[in-house]
C-alpha cells in the first residue's frame, strides 16, 4: 500500500495514522451525516408532533418487541422520567402497548401496534433509502470499514447492546 496515511509497525500490520485535522474533517462529517439521516424521519414525525426520542423508541420496541422499559431505559440511556413522557404519548396514539410481565408481574413489555408499525416502517424505509445509496456509492469494502469503525467507537456496554439486538433479529 503506497498511501503516505499507512505505515507498517513493528508486527507486520497496517496501521492507520491520521492527523488532527483529518480526524475534525472525519468528525464534522459524522455530524453532518447524522443530520442528513435524521433530517428525512424528522419530516415524517413532526406533523405528528413527535421527536427523535420517539423515534429511537419506536424503532428498538421494533428491533426487539416485547422488550421491557427497564431494557429500553438502558439502550436509549434516558431518564426514566424522559423515557415515561415519550411512551406516555406513543400509547395514548396507539402506537405501543404496554403488556405486564407473564412471569414477573411487575415487569412491563413493551409492543408496538399495527399502526405503530407502520410509521416504524415509513421512518425506517426513509433511512434505509440514504444507507443504501451511501453504501452503494462508497462500496463494500467502506461498508465493512464503516460498520468496523462505528463498532469501535462503542462504548463497551453500548457494543454488548447492539450485539444482543443483531444475535436476536437475524
Amino acid at each position: 500500500m503506497n498511501d503516505p496515511k499507512f505505515s507498517q509497525n513493528q508486527g507486520g500490520e497496517n496501521l492507520l495514522y491520521l492527523t488532527d485535522e483529518q480526524l475534525r474533517k472525519g468528525i464534522e462529517a459524522m455530524y453532518f451525516a447524522y443530520r442528513g439521516f435524521t433530517a428525512d424521519p424528522d419530516r415524517i414525525l413532526e406533523p405528528l408532533g413527535y421527536g427523535r426520542a420517539h423515534h429511537r423508541a419506536i424503532h428498538f420496541i421494533n428491533r426487539s418487541p416485547g422488550t421491557t422499559i427497564n431494557n429500553l431505559l438502558s439502550v436509549l440511556g434516558v431518564t426514566k422520567q424522559s423515557l415515561n413522557r415519550v411512551l406516555r404519548t406513543l400509547i395514548r396514539d396507539e402506537l405501543v402497548v404496554r403488556r405486564v410481565g407473564k412471569t414477573d408481574k411487575r415487569e412491563r413489555h413493551l409492543f408496538l401496534t399495527d399502526n405503530g408499525k407502520m410509521l416504524e416502517t415509513r421512518l425506517s424505509n426513509v433511512q434505509h433509502q440514504r444507507m443504501r445509496c451511501a453504501y452503494r456509492e462508497a462500496g463494500p469494502n467502506a461498508v465493512i470499514g464503516f460498520r468496523q469503525v462505528l463498532e469501535a467507537m462503542m462504548d463497551q456496554d453500548l457494543l454488548r447492546s447492539f450485539d444482543h439486538l443483531r444475535d436476536n433479529v437475524q
